[in-house]
């Protein structure tokens, strides 16, 4: 049987993967998109959409907790666990049939099944009604990434969970352990917290959200305490020994081991590349730690093939991953492409307090040396947050004293996955204090707090 030819191969219909088929659709070209599980990967499926639904609901819950304090009444406030998840289950399903219809809409060929890559410049997908021979020029790999698994930590789906365990669960965990406080570990702590679980959350670095700015991990856990999760850093689960309904960890923490009880365990101790069967060592690809190595325009060194996403590995995110999928598409079509700055790229995490931050934090600023100017506001200042009853925040920015170069913005309060993007903006168009400084506000709102930030960076602070 002849091969089905194709001007691009994209292998995974992740954030990166199906984004990537539409620009290259778009561009004129003959797209095959092959996917193994479901449209939309995990970010759709078992990441941040329905984690975003989960952390609403909780939310709402935490929300309702507080009616008086809002002149309402709300009494026998109770959650349906069971409805919490069905709601994340549809808001899922409604965006993964939403990706297959930009599929048709785009005239982009779809195969379910597995791929394989035995030659270059040919696709072998092996799916339910047998197998299908692809060729193209340009092969896009966008296999994304899976939960890591630590030895003697393995999930089991009863007692020890994955994250997509954590998002379907069987039961509402009593007393909780998370290994890890990456965004993944920290949203499911305050998710399974906020719904009454007695939470425990072991990282192993010196500080919770350890990729943030010191003083905002600091803010965010102070905060976390207050809800009466138990923080343990520099600490390391060394073993689980797992009994009828109850996990026992060996905790240690500068050389002592504690021994504690847990009825469910949550491992979020990082990702490892969707690499494995695909027939990549034939094809002479450099794969280290998991993640395939490319350069800045995700080409592998081998001929027509190129990595974007999770596979090519850090910054782990879906936002990422989408804007490879368009570089590369206009890179194949001759266009100009732009790569992407990974300290352009903004991180979010939706526990609560929110988090989210771009560029450089202070301490890295000063490692790369840069002489700074560092500004701060606290939500407390802000008119907007008090009425939201949202008083605990702070927003910080980072500046180049010599070029006025705003290096880095780092947040921790309500809404701030939402405010952060101002800073992106500002970065991408090179903006610089003055700019920021004679940008005329809303008020009331929270960006105001963007605003006093800049301006307490060059001690002209209005409102604090």
């Amino acid at each position: 049987m002849a091969a089905q030819t194709f001007d691009i191969i994209v292998i995974g219909a992740g954030p990166g993967g199906y984004v990537a088929a539409i620009r290259a659709a778009q561009l004129g070209m003959k797209v095959a998109i092959v996917e193994r599980e479901h449209m939309g990967g995990i970010c759709l499926n078992w990441g941040c959409i329905p984690t975003k639904a989960m952390l609403r609901s909780s939310e709402v819950f935490h929300l309702m907790h507080r009616a008086k304090e809002f002149g309402l009444k709300a009494t026998g406030v109770d959650y349906d666990l069971d409805a919490v998840v069905k709601r994340s289950r549809d808001v899922a399903g409604q965006l993964s049939g939403g990706v297959s219809h930009l599929m048709k809409k785009n005239k982009i060929t779809v195969f379910m099944g597995e791929a394989t890559i035995p030659a270059k410049g040919k696709v072998s997908v092996k799916g339910e009604k047998g197998t299908d021979e692809l060729a193209s020029k340009n092969i896009i790999l966008a296999t994304g990434a899976r939960a890591r698994e630590l030895p003697g930590l393995e999930a089991d789906g009863d007692l020890v969970w994955t994250y997509k365990h954590a998002l379907q669960p069987k039961r509402m965990p009593k007393k909780l352990l998370v290994i890890g406080s990456g965004a993944i570990g920290i949203e499911f702590a305050s998710f399974y917290n906020t719904l009454g679980a007695d939470t425990t959350v072991v990282e192993v670095m010196d500080r919770v959200l350890p990729v943030e700015d010191a003083e905002i991990s600091a803010f965010a856990k102070k905060q976390f305490v207050k809800q009466g999760m138990k923080i343990m850093e520099k600490s390391m689960v060394k073993q689980l020994d797992r009994a009828k309904g109850k996990v026992t960890a060996h905790i240690e923490t500068g050389g002592k081991v504690e021994k504690m009880d847990f009825d469910t365990v949550i491992s979020a101790v990082g990702i490892v590349g969707n690499v494995e069967g695909l027939g990549l060592e034939a094809l002479g690809v450099k794969v280290d730690r998991t993640h395939v190595v490319t350069d800045e325009y995700c080409r592998t060194g081998v001929d027509g093939l190129y990595a974007i996403g999770d596979i090519a590995g850090a910054p782990w995110l879906a936002h990422k991953a989408s804007h490879e999928g368009v570089m590369v598409a206009d890179l194949i079509a001759g266009k100009h492409a732009h790569p992407v700055k990974p300290e352009s790229i903004a991180g979010c995490t939706y526990c609560h307090p929110q988090v989210a931050s771009v560029g450089y934090t202070e301490a890295k600023a000063k490692e790369l040396g840069y002489d700074i100017k560092v500004g701060r506001f606290p939500f407390i200042g802000n008119g907007k947050a008090i009425a939201l009853g949202e008083q605990e925040g702070m927003i910080k920015t980072i500046f180049d004293a010599k070029t006025g170069e705003l290096l880095g913005a780092h947040m921790v309060g309500a809404e701030v996955t939402e405010l952060i993007q101002g800073y992106v903006v500002g970065r991408q168009l090179e903006t610089t204090e003055e700019d920021l400084m004679s940008a005329v506000f809303p008020h009331p709102t929270l960006s105001e707090m963007m605003h006093e930030s800049v301006l307490d960076a060059y001690d002209r602070v209005i409102h604090m």
